[in-house]
């Protein structure tokens, strides 16, 4: 975890140092070209590139020593922007004083405090648009952390508590489950009820929306408690262990539970057993590089809208993209976008095509399907084209680059329970089976392996890896 923590600082600190160096471009664009005399102008003795260099180490190294904790997306406080002031000022003064003792004297002063005012603006425009963005996901409900709680004691009213007195976070609870059936329904704190008893675990995690399973019971008051924990641990689901920990012997013989370790609940202390990676900062890394990819393609793809439109309107009636409900992280619902490659009643058919599905799972697939729009759908399921508006998707945070594919609800329900785990990640565009030589010829079973495979290893390098091997799998041809 300060692994993880470190990189993102490291991040954090080359986009600061990259806002700066746009910052200084910028002031010098302005005093060269834009201003007039007598301020226009800049002595042309100087290499400017390499003051541009000194700019660069002086910030890097200022701002790493004096800014020791993350400032993106947290709470925009006075204590920030004092930080930020003050780590612009110093290094302006120490780029100042390395101008001196290197006797560059002719130096325009309005160059240097133009670049000054342009990067504290940067900077401080970059905190508060990336604050907004946290702040709008937050009053989402597709983006809210659900917690369901087992236990419904002290400790739980505590936590219960503790997040209702904390207008920050994103966590909201389902409800809480407790072994006497008499108890459902009584309030437990803070208008979160008793919903259930552990009997009606399965049903609520088949049903609804759950993150996260906190455990604020002692697990030896739970009958079978090491069942339960294995059948949670079967969706994917993480869960948080609030002391006492009777788990020894699951934790011995579960290979599969990738994140074990003490982590903190707000300010408690708990216990974190997942089957997912819990690589949180990493996680926000890929959300924004996601993010950028997705606006790079869907620019330089823009002509390829406008023609893909124009094929489809002329080869069959009905709109240009289909939309089409889809099952996102742990179930969650989101409208898909594609390009429409079929003719506009598909839906209505498929019920007369159940009886050619070539799948062997809860999945539909048929060659020679003849509700593909001839020529135009054909090709653009071959190549895959008609998946690029799914990064409209990738940009409102529904999905990512790479991920397993998003299902169809009425497939989920199908689902056995150790595919369910298939849900634990964010679904993408791409992922393994996408860039399979002959992916239509692949089981259903494999398929899901593979993609809990994906979920297992899952980092940054993988990532970049599937995309680079997804350019030749669609120049190539491989779509369905």
């Amino acid at each position: 975890m300060n692994q993880d923590r470190n990189l993102l600082k490291r991040i954090e600190l080359l986009v600061d140092v990259l806002l700066t160096l746009l910052a200084f471009i910028f002031a010098y664009a302005i005093k060269k070209y834009l201003t007039n005399d007598p301020f226009g102008g800049l002595a042309s003795e100087y290499n400017y590139l390499f003051i541009m260099m000194m700019v660069v180490v002086i910030w890097y190294v200022t701002l790493d020593f004096l800014n020791d904790k993350h400032n993106y997306g947290a709470k925009i406080s006075g204590s920030m922007l004092v930080g930020v002031f003050k780590g612009v000022t110093i290094s302006a003064i120490i780029l100042v004083l390395c101008l001196y003792i290197l006797k560059i004297k002719d130096i325009s002063r309005l160059l240097i405090f133009m670049f000054y005012f342009l990067d504290l603006v940067a900077l401080y425009l970059c905190r508060w648009m990336i604050r907004k963005y946290v702040s709008i996901k937050r009053n989402k409900d597709f983006y809210n952390r659900y917690v369901l709680v087992i236990g419904s004691r002290v400790t739980a009213r505590e936590l219960i508590q503790m997040v209702a007195n904390s207008p920050e976070t994103d966590i909201k609870f389902v409800g809480c489950l407790d072994l006497n059936r008499k108890d459902i329904r009584k309030t437990v704190c803070c208008g979160v009820q008793i919903i259930g008893t552990l009997d009606d675990l399965r049903g609520i995690l088949l049903s609804q929306v759950i993150d996260e399973v906190l455990i604020t019971m002692p697990l030896n008051t739970i009958d079978k408690s090491e069942w339960y924990l294995s059948f949670i641990n079967t969706f994917g689901i993480t869960i948080r262990i609030i002391p006492q920990w009777y788990i020894r012997k699951f934790i011995s013989t579960q290979p599969n539970a990738h994140a074990f370790q003490i982590d903190r609940f707000l300010s408690e202390p708990a216990l974190i057993l997942s089957t997912v990676q819990e690589r949180q900062d990493l996680l926000v890394i890929k959300s924004i590089l996601d993010f950028f990819l997705a606006i790079f393609v869907l620019i330089i793809s823009f002509p390829l809208f406008v023609l893909i439109s124009g094929l489809i309107k002329l080869s069959s009636p009905g709109p240009v993209f289909y939309k089409q409900i889809r099952c996102s992280q742990f179930g969650r619902k989101f409208a898909v976008y594609k390009f429409r490659t079929m003719v506009q009643d598909a839906e209505e058919k498929l019920e007369d095509l159940a009886q050619f599905n070539e799948a062997c799972g809860p999945a539909f697939k048929m060659k020679n399907d003849p509700r593909i729009i001839p020529y135009i759908g054909t090709f653009l399921r071959k190549m895959s084209l008609d998946e690029l508006p799914q990064f409209i998707n990738v940009i409102r945070g529904e999905m990512s680059v790479v991920g397993p594919r998003p299902p169809i609800p009425w497939e989920v329900e199908k689902y056995e329970l150790w595919q369910r785990r298939r849900l634990s990640m964010k679904p993408g565009i791409t992922c393994t089976w996408q860039i399979q030589p002959s992916r239509n010829d692949i089981s259903f079973d494999r398929w899901m392996n593979m993609d809990l495979d994906y979920i297992d290893r899952w980092s940054l390098w993988l990532d970049i890896s599937l995309i680079l091997k997804t350019l030749p799998a669609v120049f190539l041809g491989r779509g369905r």
